[in-house]
């Protein structure tokens, strides 16, 4: 279909962008309006709920979106995973429970009521995946927007107009999460028309099971990656670590806004592409691949200049001096993990497209264990620095591993040179441009133009690879 992946873009994109403007309000309203202690406890205990949550979905929400794409009936497969995450949901959620009351002296009261809330997110999945299967990115966009919206207007509300307390700001989380569910499940039985049964198919769920397996290990993996960090900064350093550590990442995360966006829509188009994988497409796709990997990089190291040129001077005005010049080295090190996660994810999914599921699951081991040592290591030392640089180290050993692994499958040798010379135009046009005199604005523009001269100079912006680029994805 001429244009879809445009449409698929551009509904994804809008949701995303929504959601993570809401969510970036969220967390503005909630930095200013807490001490560092009460906002770092309240993303610690998010950060728990988030990596059990994805533990618990076991890796299927990929396996489901990869066996949607293949033809197999949509109904069978989500019903498969909606029956998998009440019963997990519902055990976890119970143990927790259990350990309120076994272990009183534990306060787990705010991890437990924001568990609620997040229990109904993770019963809303099975839906979501089941659009991003099916393409429908509009259904996605409309499951995935509102309780971003009624989330960040009710903080906003009371943070202009009113006072924001912890317990008001429960009952919003659980307020949003639960609407979302519910608009999740009444979008899935009338627009997509598929009806929700919770049916046990035991031999169709084993088949599930065993292909999630690595897939399981990665699912792990890559939640501790992005988030034991911020636990390990609670039981080392402090709850402040915590909340400066947490505020960088956050502002971590939007910047990488871009790959959010092409992650969910390359996964089925991947998936397709290569299973009409022949000699006579395998120049096509490789010559596409290049060219896709350039973009990325221009994209994700001109974030990086731009994010570091500006981070001190617009952080320090919009939070009153809170942060901002206290975890500028955070930034800087998390920043430059960015083009390395465009590059992971694209390795990743092309080895998922092509079903290596052991060799993926071997890599995220490899970088989780190295994330768990460096954290262990360099956070009692330097605290959230240590943090930010265990980030960017495993990042980098698991692009190495990933690199390696896409070689055998696809030729990107052509792609050398662009992973090297697009950071070093980038940190070559930041370094320049903050020598010279004058204000922010004028640095950033001077750092902006330099690094676009660089890139045509040594030939990483070329016009024609845009046209390829469009006729490859129909835009």
């Amino acid at each position: 279909m001429k244009r879809k992946l445009l449409h698929d873009l551009s509904a994804n994109s809008l949701q995303l962008i929504i959601t993570q403007l809401c969510a970036l309000a969220i967390f503005y309203v909630l930095s200013v309006s807490f001490s560092k202690n009460d906002f770092g406890e309240i993303n610690w205990s998010l950060s728990v709920l988030l990596i059990s949550f994805t533990i618990l979905s076991f890796g299927i929400d990929q396996i489901v979106i990869k066996k949607i794409a293949e033809g197999i009936d949509p109904g069978l497969v989500v019903s498969i995973y909606t029956s998998h995450v009440l019963v997990s949901g519902i055990l976890f959620y119970t143990l927790l429970l259990l350990f309120h009351f076994i272990f009183p002296g534990f306060n787990v009261t705010l991890l437990l009521l924001l568990g609620l809330g997040k229990l109904l997110l993770f019963f809303s999945s099975p839906f979501k995946q089941l659009a991003i299967g099916l393409e429908r990115f509009r259904i996605l966009f409309y499951m995935s927007v509102f309780s971003a919206i009624i989330k960040s207007a009710l903080l906003l509300f009371f943070f202009l107009y009113g006072t924001i307390t912890l317990a008001l700001v429960v009952i919003i989380f659980i307020s949003g999460d639960t609407i979302e569910f519910l608009v999740s499940l009444a979008i899935t039985k009338r627009l997509l028309k598929i009806p929700v049964l919770v049916k046990f198919k035991k031999t169709f769920y084993v088949q599930v099971i065993r292909e999630s397996v690595p897939q399981a290990g990665v699912v792990v993996f890559t939640s501790a990656i992005a988030r034991f960090d911020w636990i390990f900064l609670g039981i080392f350093a402090t709850n402040i670590a915590v909340a400066e550590y947490s505020f960088a990442y956050k502002v971590f995360e939007m910047a990488s806004l871009p790959l959010l966006i092409v992650a969910p829509v390359i996964i089925p188009m991947f998936t397709k592409a290569f299973q009409a994988f022949s000699n006579r497409t395998r120049k096509q796709i490789e010559e596409n691949l290049v060219k896709l990997i350039r973009l990325e990089l221009i994209i994700s190291c001109l974030t990086i200049l731009v994010l570091n040129i500006l981070w001190v001077p617009v952080i320090n005005f919009i939070t009153r001096g809170k942060y901002g010049f206290s975890d500028r080295y955070i930034i800087f090190f998390l920043s430059l993990s960015i083009p390395l996660l465009y590059l992971n994810n694209l390795f990743w999914t092309i080895s998922f497209a092509n079903g290596k599921y052991k060799e993926i699951f071997k890599i995220f081991l490899i970088t989780f264990l190295i994330t768990i040592s460096l954290d262990i290591i360099l956070i009692p030392i330097l605290q959230g620095i240590g943090a930010a640089v265990a980030y960017m180290l495993a990042i980098l050993t698991q692009f190495i591993f990933f690199i390696k692994q896409t070689a055998k499958l696809v030729n990107i040798k052509r792609a050398s040179m662009s992973i090297f010379i697009c950071p070093l135009a980038s940190l070559s046009s930041g370094i320049l441009a903050t020598q010279l005199p004058g204000d922010t604005l004028s640095t950033l523009v001077i750092a902006i133009v330099f690094f676009i001269c660089l890139l045509i100079i040594s030939k990483q912006i070329i016009i024609k690879d845009f046209f390829i680029l469009k006729r490859a994805t129909g835009f």
